[in-house]
């Protein structure tokens, strides 16, 4: 089932209007997905990125061409979803296919009900790159070279800019105020505010628990967005927040509006319930003749 733009808006928009919080779902295989919208996400996310945390390794880019992979997932997933929006992860820069508007087209054919930028540069620029965005720069000047007028961040601007003009739902991820501005600008429908790799489970990163720094940066990337567009969603994603309790103090300290969760609802409620499960098994003790 697809969904337009106007009435996922809509859906989200009656749940914060009762005080409930936003749930993005990355679900990389149907049972993840099944269960996630029995559970009551309001979106489900397809990453192919995910499929290594399925893997039981870190989420990782795994070998092949991320936006053929995300595309092929989502039968397996629409067999069990009826009832929630799909949100395709879409890699901007696919030098397989250099037309953006028709790399994009794809996933709309496809039957995906929105867009969100992943893979992303942003979150590799922005958080390991350095202050100089010395691969943003490296990234911009391979425009030439693929023949188009932008690349890198840009393209991923360009892309959600196309995407609201043929009227598709999107979201984004951002980790600076100012790539929060661009997007917004491009007619983003939500910002999530990308808090870096996600700690927690067997194979979460290593990561700083949550700052008043870090809460205060939220809170101004929000505000500087919503000065661009009083109407656009504002969540959050990863780093220090991998469980429910974990989340709680976004609600506490910031006005964001929900989370999005990859890990968080497939990776570690899966290592933690398998092993529990186990461990009840073997609890049991065989008569002895």
């Amino acid at each position: 089932m697809g969904f337009q733009r106007r009435d996922i808006i809509d859906r989200l928009r009656e749940q914060t209007a009762q005080g409930k919080a936003i749930l993005g779902a990355g679900c990389s295989n149907g049972l993840i997905a099944k269960c996630a919208e029995i559970g009551g996400a309001d979106l489900i996310i397809v990453y192919s990125t995910g499929k290594t945390r399925m893997m039981g390794i870190p989420t990782t880019m795994i070998n092949g061409f991320s936006n053929e992979i995300t595309l092929g997932m989502l039968d397996e997933l629409r067999n069990v979803v009826h009832g929630t929006p799909l949100i395709a992860g879409i890699e901007a820069g696919d030098i397989y296919c250099l037309n953006l508007e028709e790399s994009v087209q794809r996933f709309i054919d496809k039957g995906f009900s929105g867009v969100i930028n992943f893979p992303t540069v942003g979150l590799t620029e922005n958080i390991w790159g350095g202050d100089d965005m010395l691969e943003r720069k490296t990234r911009s000047a391979l425009a030439k070279g693929f023949g188009q007028q932008n690349w890198g961040w840009e393209r991923e601007v360009e892309m959600i800019r196309l995407l609201r003009e043929k009227g598709i739902f999107t979201m984004t991820y951002c980790v600076s105020i100012a790539d929060a501005e661009d997007m917004a600008r491009a007619g983003a429908d939500m910002i999530c505010a990308h808090a870096g790799p996600s700690k927690g489970g067997l194979a979460g990163w290593e990561v700083d628990e949550q700052s008043d720094a870090m809460m205060a940066h939220f809170q101004d990337m929000m505000k500087a967005v919503r000065a661009i567009n009083p109407d656009i969603f504002f969540v959050i994603h990863g780093g220090p927040f991998y469980d429910p309790e974990s989340t709680a103090v976004i609600y506490e300290k910031t006005d964001a509006e929900g989370f999005v969760a990859a890990s968080a609802v497939e990776r570690i409620p899966v290592e933690k319930a398998v092993t529990e499960v186990c461990c009840g098994f073997k609890q049991h003790r065989i008569r002895r003749c």
